[in-house]
């Protein structure tokens, strides 16, 4: 038995070939605003991940002849001058999978919540390529906001990157919370991400998320103020990897990014204290770069890798509607549309202040329900027709009586499109409102009194078992019907 296991072991050591190992280590050199610098390491990579000795870990982010520049992801009090550092020679990843849904997480897929230890399926990176064309599909699917003003005249398609724009205050993070909030039961997963916020912020949209019922297929990404900035410049990307699980699992998936306004900050400020040179407005001359990345990942994929989408809903700041800044003219070339809205809509009462005039969907309208399609028709047109009418009866000009009727339509049609928020609505009932002023229902209405209307139209069709599909007479039969129960009813003043 001994001589057996001593030849064992003597074959062992005959095939044993002892290899080099090489294991580098390197020597912080200063630490300071999320940034620190190293000394050796010289085979560190761009991105990659580096470990500290006392816990602490950082991301390769700039490359010199003598010296690392990395942005930390995980800082210690313990992190000084001198500490060592190793490189793990992997990038940075996130665990994603279906336990993500309902959690809250950082974008280092760490729970931010009291949820159980996360399992995670697998380890996706958080930067990838996007998808190749040969394995894109074009977009086919609507995407149901729940707003009027969107789903009718600007539709949203699954697969598309819809550009949310306006000045702050304006209800811009509302518009993508309806949007949340109106995927319920549609088989839709949400990912949203919260990037620089206050706290009070956060929890205020997770506290909304969860009152709907929109947390339990929605994953929250949070990188709140506080956070380092390396964290901040994560997290639409980390947003993106989980997202990206469940696209290439066939299921289509929105993700909101809020907003990439203060992103790009955050990265002006990391290039900044990486000492790379300012381009204009001091933004770093890859900002394009680094949004057009994570944009393009937002995609319709083709049967043959899935069927899955990806819809990306961006939100940028303006200052005082200045849409031809920087950051929002090169998210505008990077999206397929924009949702613009407007200050003096909003101080005058339309909300959403979505202005018309500037918001276009360039796709949109190939995933738009037929009979939706067709009922919109050339709303968009009529209703800038009017809004350039109204001005002149500002000043007193007499019109004929064409004109008079289109600018008591195009006010008819502006109280239909007034909107609460937080209140998505079903695309029957959307078809509902546009059968009934197309065929003129509207047309003898006070326009103070259509808000009531819409409201009784609401719930006729929540107990309406009517569907796209029906034919357009039957629509119009049924909304006749209840526009003279309504008429009946006596519960709202008509004009003759």
């Amino acid at each position: 038995m001994e001589s057996h296991l001593l030849q064992a072991q003597k074959e062992w050591l005959n095939s044993y070939r002892p290899g080099l190992r090489i294991n580098e280590q390197g020597r912080v050199i200063s630490v300071g605003d999320g940034i620190t610098w190293i000394e050796g390491l010289p085979s560190a990579a761009m991105d990659e991940v580096l470990s500290f000795e006392d816990g602490s870990r950082a991301m390769v982010c700039d490359l010199n002849e003598k010296s690392i520049g990395a942005v930390l992801l995980h800082e210690t009090d313990a992190l000084t001058s001198g500490t060592t550092v190793q490189s793990t020679g992997r990038a940075l990843s996130i665990p994603v999978g279906d336990g993500l849904v309902g959690r809250i997480i950082d974008p280092l897929g760490l729970p931010l919540d009291d949820g159980p230890v996360l399992v995670p399926s697998r380890w996706q990176p958080l930067e990838s390529s996007s998808p190749p064309i040969v394995a894109r599909d074009f977009v086919r699917k609507p995407l149901y906001t729940g707003i009027k003003i969107i789903d009718t005249i600007i539709p949203i398609g699954k697969g598309q990157r819809q550009l949310l724009i306006g000045d702050e205050g304006l209800g811009r993070s509302s518009i993508a919370l309806d949007t949340v909030i109106n995927q319920r039961d549609r088989n839709v997963q949400c990912v949203y991400v919260l990037i620089g916020q206050k706290r009070s912020a956060v929890v205020g949209t997770i506290d909304i998320l969860r009152r709907h019922g929109a947390l339990d297929y929605t994953t929250v990404v949070v990188a709140e103020a506080s956070s380092l900035p390396g964290l901040q410049h994560l997290a639409p990307f980390a947003g993106c990897a989980v997202a990206e699980f469940w696209m290439h699992k066939g299921q289509d998936v929105l993700v909101v990014y809020d907003d990439l306004s203060t992103h790009a900050k955050s990265y002006r400020e990391l290039s900044l204290l990486l000492r790379r040179p300012p381009g204009r407005e001091a933004y770093p001359g890859d900002i394009f770069s680094v949004h057009s990345r994570l944009l393009e990942r937002a995609t319709c994929l083709n049967a043959d890798h899935g069927g899955g989408s990806m819809t990306a809903l961006p939100i940028v700041e303006t200052r005082l509607g200045e849409i031809a800044a920087y950051i929002p003219t090169n998210l505008i070339s990077i999206t397929d549309g924009q949702v613009y809205l407007d200050h003096s809509l909003f101080s005058g009462g339309f909300r959403p202040a979505i202005d018309i005039t500037r918001s276009v969907s360039r796709i949109g309208g190939q995933a738009q329900h037929a009979k939706i399609k067709k009922e919109a028709g050339h709303m968009k047109l009529d209703y800038l027709q009017f809004l350039e009418l109204e001005v002149f009866t500002r000043f007193g000009a007499r019109l004929e009586q064409s004109k008079e009727t289109t600018i008591h339509r195009g006010r008819l049609l502006r109280e239909i499109l007034k909107q609460d928020r937080l209140a998505p609505l079903p695309e029957t009932f959307q078809m509902a409102w546009m059968v009934a002023f197309n065929d003129g229902l509207f047309d003898a209405v006070d326009p103070e009194a259509v808000a009531g209307i819409l409201r009784e139209i609401e719930g006729c069709v929540n107990g309406s078992v009517l569907d796209l599909d029906a034919p357009r007479e039957e629509w119009s039969s049924v909304v006749s019907g209840w526009f003279t129960h309504i008429k009946k009813a006596g519960n709202h003043e008509q004009t003759t």
